[in-house]
């Protein structure tokens, strides 16, 4: 496993770089990298490593969710209000709806399966999205119209909302009904999800604030150690409760650090997030290669032209959901525009659920898995490199 890390960060960073210099996103060769030394390519990678792939992508996801959570200003959120609560689930459903409609024509699955294939699809890829919302946040882009966190809070809750109707429609497709309870979940899952952050978060503060008030200061680099084992935790309640209880992991730990940011003195907050940044720079190569990792280049030659067509026929229903939310913003055409472009990429979930359907032996496995990988490839280094280029042109920077 040693020899498979080496060649994880060597040449995913050297990879990264050159496309770097080519002025592409770095993530396009972070996902050519876990192409070529995964299972379907080369078979460089130790099956051990590979094994643990799901546990590597979720601890690296944690890491940037507490960034992003420790670079959120509350008083932001409550700015941003309904176009955000709408951004969670309104382009979601729109995809979802066009796999429903339109891929029975194209691939020749049913319309139940063509909603399993949307759930699979329709979740944006908070790996993608949330670092470039905290570089605008620190640039100063969009700031102004709380861009970057309407869209950051939008996709921190999009991801939820999208696999609680994947676990509904895969239980229909085994013969399971549908119940009111399974939709109810969605809710239930972001409000808990929130309130246990929140308590999480005021726990930690009450912690560090007594330590200190006793002499016995918490350094942030202990700090950060704290705070990722209770975020661990956070994730695991979410396993432990999965039964009786629906509730988000990673809103939890998103909603604790946002709560630590309020509570805490500025500086705190700010070299708490700068340390979890410098964790960032090995998590994202992680995170990455390892999804790369999951494509398998048959499956995706397998799926050819009509999948192709019905990623970017399911991307503009996406793009009108988006729309929809911004009516009645201030945010100018061009702004919209770049909302639209940063929600297109998808990479983590689909990584993450693609494969479920197959496992399952569901008729449809094969397709979605198809249609799952083609559109990580597609869309992400596409939503990627279409932030790059536009935020100057389409965002306005704020005054330092």
């Amino acid at each position: 496993m040693i020899t498979s890390l080496a060649l994880v960060f060597l040449l995913g960073l050297s990879l990264a770089e050159i496309f770097r210099k080519i002025k592409l996103p770095r993530i396009i060769g972070l996902l050519l990298t876990g192409i070529i030394l995964g299972p379907y390519v080369l078979d460089w990678l130790d099956p051990s490593l590979l094994s643990i792939s799901p546990e590597l992508r979720q601890i690296a996801l944690i890491i940037i969710l507490l960034k992003a959570g420790l670079s959120l200003d509350l008083t932001d959120l409550k700015a941003v209000g309904r176009p955000a609560v709408m951004m969670a689930f309104v382009p979601a459903s729109f995809e979802i709806f066009a796999y429903v409609l339109i891929a029975p024509a194209l691939l020749g699955v049913n319309r139940l399966e063509g909603a399993i294939l949307g759930s699979v699809l329709a979740a944006v890829s908070p790996a993608v999205v949330v670092p470039k919302m905290l570089q605008l946040m620190e640039d100063g882009y969009g700031t102004n119209k709380k861009i970057p966190q309407l869209i950051l809070a939008g996709a921190s809750a999009d991801d939820i909302f999208v696999i609680v109707l994947f676990s509904t429609f895969i239980g229909i497709a085994q013969g399971n009904s549908a119940s009111i309870l399974d939709l109810l979940n969605i809710p239930i899952s972001i409000g808990s999800g929130i309130l246990l952050g929140v308590i999480a978060g005021f726990c930690l503060y009450f912690f560090f604030e007594t330590a200190y008030a006793k002499e016995n200061y918490v350094r942030n680099s202990m700090k950060v150690v704290i705070i990722l084992g209770v975020a661990f935790l956070l994730m695991a309640i979410e396993d432990w409760a999965k039964s009786r209880l629906a509730i988000s992991g990673l809103l939890a730990i998103i909603s604790m650090a946002a709560v630590l940011k309020a509570k805490s003195i500025p500086f705190v907050s700010e070299r708490l997030s700068e340390k979890f940044g410098k964790l960032w720079l090995a998590a994202e190569v992680i995170l990455f290669v390892m999804v790369g990792t999951a494509v398998d280049i048959n499956y995706t030659m397998k799926a050819g032209l009509p999948a192709i067509l019905m990623i970017f026929l399911a991307l503009i229903f996406r793009s009108f959901g988006v729309v929809l939310c911004l009516i009645g913003t201030d945010l100018t055409w061009k702004e919209r525009l770049f909302s639209v472009i940063a929600y297109l990429p998808k990479a983590t979930v689909q990584a993450a659920i693609g494969a479920v359907p197959l496992g399952l032996g569901l008729p449809c496995g094969q397709i979605v898995l198809s249609v799952a990988v083609l559109a990580i490839l597609i869309t992400a280094p596409l939503g990627a490199l279409g932030m790059n280029i536009s935020y100057k042109k389409l965002l306005h920077k704020s005054a330092d």
